[in-house]
This record gives C-alpha cells, sequence and structure tokens, in this order.
C-alpha cells in the first residue's frame, strides 16, 4: 500500500463527510477519481458535474435548515411553557431575574451592557462577563432581538433574552460560532444609557 495515496484518499473522505456529503456509490466514486486522475475521459461532463454537486449541495442545506427550524420551534414552544417567560409577538422570549429602576433607552441611544451569549445547546460564543469588561454600542447597530429588547429593559435590569434566528443572523449565520438558523440565548445587564 501507498501511504500517500491511503492517506490522500482518506483526507478526501473525511472532508466530504465534515461537510455532510454521502456517496451513494463507493464504486461510482472511485471510478471518478481513477478517471480524473488518470486522465481518462470523464462519464459526466465537467459542467454538468458542477451542476449535480451545486444542486445536491442546495438540498443538503435545506434539509439541515428544516431540521434546525423544526428544533428550534419545538424549543420556544418548550420554552414558552415556563411561567416565567414572556414571548412578544415576534416570538422572542425573556425572563426577568432584576427588574431595574432607570431610564429605557430607544433605538437612538448608546448603551452600555454585561452580557453573555450563548447557543440553545449552552455554548458560549460571546461574553462580555468572560472578557470582564462590559460592551458599549448603538442600540440600532445590533442585531434585531436585541433592537427589540434593550428599549423595554429599564437600566439596572438583568434579563435572560431568547431569540430566534429570524431576529439574530437567520440563514446566514455568524463565522463558525453560529450557524445558520441558530437561535440565540443572552443574559443581558443593562448598566447605562449614554
Amino acid at each position: 500500500m501507498n501511504e500517500l495515496s491511503y492517506s490522500l484518499g482518506v483526507s478526501v473522505g473525511l472532508n466530504l463527510k465534515d461537510q455532510g456529503f454521502e456517496v451513494d456509490s463507493i464504486e461510482d466514486f472511485a471510478q471518478a477519481m481513477h478517471d480524473v486522475l488518470g486522465d481518462n475521459d470523464l462519464a459526466i461532463p465537467a459542467e454538468k458535474v458542477n451542476q449535480v454537486v451545486n444542486e445536491y449541495f442546495t438540498r443538503l442545506q435545506g434539509k439541515k435548515a428544516e431540521e434546525m427550524q423544526a428544533g428550534q420551534k419545538a424549543f420556544f414552544a418548550e420554552n414558552a411553557k415556563r411561567q416565567e417567560i414572556t414571548t412578544t409577538p415576534s416570538g422572542l422570549q425573556y425572563e426577568v431575574f432584576t427588574q431595574g429602576q432607570g431610564e429605557k433607552p430607544s433605538l437612538q441611544n448608546q448603551v452600555t451592557v454585561h452580557y453573555h451569549g450563548t447557543l440553545i445547546d449552552g455554548t458560549v460564543f460571546d461574553s462580555s462577563v468572560q472578557r470582564g469588561e462590559p460592551a458599549t454600542f448603538p442600540v440600532n447597530g445590533v442585531i434585531q432581538g436585541w433592537q427589540e429588547v434593550i428599549p423595554m429593559m429599564n437600566t439596572g435590569s438583568k434579563w435572560r433574552v431568547f431569540i430566534p434566528s429570524d431576529l439574530a443572523y437567520g440563514e446566514r449565520g455568524a463565522g463558525n460560532a453560529i450557524p445558520p438558523h441558530t437561535p440565540l440565548v443572552f443574559d443581558i445587564e443593562l448598566i447605562s444609557i449614554s
């Protein structure tokens, strides 16, 4: 066995699996690799190959999106059953830990907050709390879910907010930290308005 050839095959196979591709016929896959690497005529023209792969990738993304949406819908339906949860017309949910007595900001204000952001499975993707320094930003410069909830909070409040994906990063996600169609959970402490 040639170790390099085998290792290249393993690398290609692992890469395909990591991306979620399923090879229906290992024989056809091996034949295609043989034809390409051996400079043989292809059984399917190259332009058709791109079309087939793109169509498969589109179906795969659609399937993943449906699974994420179903999981998200079930999570929010179950979460809404908790007595301490309030659900807004947009589907955003929140739980009040501390109700502050200060002013409420508008979309035009800048606010200083401490926050801790996770996925619904608890994976932390961003946290001013962990950095040990609050963040200051314009309310109208953040995701839609924050634009909805921050003006509802009095200064001094601390809430846990559950944001549906369409009020967060939607179908595009945000880098590797937040996949497409992912709802977010934030603990937000509204410290001040400027």
